[in-house]
């Protein structure tokens, strides 16, 4: 079946820097919509930044100037990069690809990289 794997996470100091990897298996990995989402106990999964397959791209607010999300359509991943981490920025990252073929939508998760920004 359709498989996201997330690595990259860690931890890392406020100011610091981590790249995070999403690479997907056994999809067409091209014809999907690409996003990061994160969440922390007790809230809301929440959207980081996506990238189209069309490469547009949108960021929330929080992040815009920090992080860049990009994609490889040969290595069938997704990158985001994150700089100048804040402690705000701490969560579970997860990766979710979606398409539409037809009448039906495809969507998958992977199962998440934590991240922690602190001294």
């Amino acid at each position: 079946q359709v498989q996201l794997v997330e690595s990259g996470g860690g931890l890392v100091q406020p100011g610091g820097s981590l790249r995070l990897s999403c690479a997907g298996s056994r999809l067409r990995f091209s014809i999907y919509d690409m996003g990061w989402y994160r969440q922390t106990p007790g809230k809301e999964r929440e959207l980081v930044a996506a990238i189209s397959s069309g490469f547009s791209t949108n960021y929330a607010d929080s992040v815009k100037g920090r992080f860049t999300v990009s994609r490889d359509n040969v290595q069938n991943t997704v990158y985001l990069q994150m700089n100048n981490l804040k402690s705000e920025d701490t969560a579970v990252y997860y990766c979710n690809a979606v398409t539409r073929i037809a009448v039906r939508e495809y969507n998958y998760w992977g199962q998440g990289t934590q991240v922690t920004v602190s001294l």
